[in-house]
């Protein structure tokens, strides 16, 4: 059965971008070189991490992942990764202002959603068929999709070092339970695999 995946890289406090984002620093102060470097620079030691990150047949993401912009719409501006973005598949951006879908190179359409969580993800399972769901993030919208039980796994790379501030997974997802499914460490990060059991609401 298709289900709901994600993937975060977070620091060893829990952030996964820092203050003071905007378009020519999606990451704000945080140092997306180093909070990335094991996807980037360490290819071949992470590589079936890597790759697991784009096998899924939809994605949703919220708007600061696709411009950190806010206001209205610059429709000239077409996301953080030129004409060929990574996905390879329908892309549901969560917004608050509607704008027409993106068609882009490689199978890639940014669509954008300004009726909630649970309608993105009911289109996103829709466009994905047998395949899973990735919720892309950012962190505050994969909060939203664990605090309401909507993610089957979580897959973290947690990155060895303290940032100190920005934005943080689980800072709005009090109560989610997790159960552990695996670990791996490699000397730049460490994979960790949880299945969500839902939300503790006692």
């Amino acid at each position: 059965m298709p289900r709901v995946t994600a993937d975060m890289t977070i620091t060893l406090d829990g952030y996964a971008s820092g203050r003071n984002q905007s378009r020519e620093n999606p990451f704000g102060d945080l140092d997306p070189d180093r909070l990335h470097a094991w996807m980037f620079d360490h290819v071949d030691e992470n590589a079936e991490e890597r790759a697991a990150i784009t096998t899924a047949g939809a994605y949703v993401m919220g708007r600061k992942m696709f411009a950190s912009d806010q206001g209205e719409w610059d429709l000239d501006w077409q996301g953080w990764w030129g004409p060929n973005p990574p996905y390879h598949a329908p892309t549901f951006v969560l917004c608050h202002r509607p704008r027409s879908s993106i068609e882009m190179e490689g199978g890639n359409v940014f669509h954008f959603v300004t009726e909630g969580i649970e309608v993105a993800l009911e289109r996103a399972r829709d466009a994905a068929g047998e395949k899973d769901v990735s919720i892309a993030g950012g962190p505050c919208v994969l909060n939203q999709y664990l605090a309401a039980g909507r993610v089957d796994e979580l897959r973290l790379h947690v990155t060895p070092f303290v940032a100190g501030g920005g934005e943080r997974l689980f800072a709005d997802a009090a109560g989610v339970e997790l159960t552990p499914v695996s670990s791996r460490t490699t000397p730049h990060v460490t994979h960790l695999v949880y299945a969500s059991t839902g939300r503790n609401s006692s």
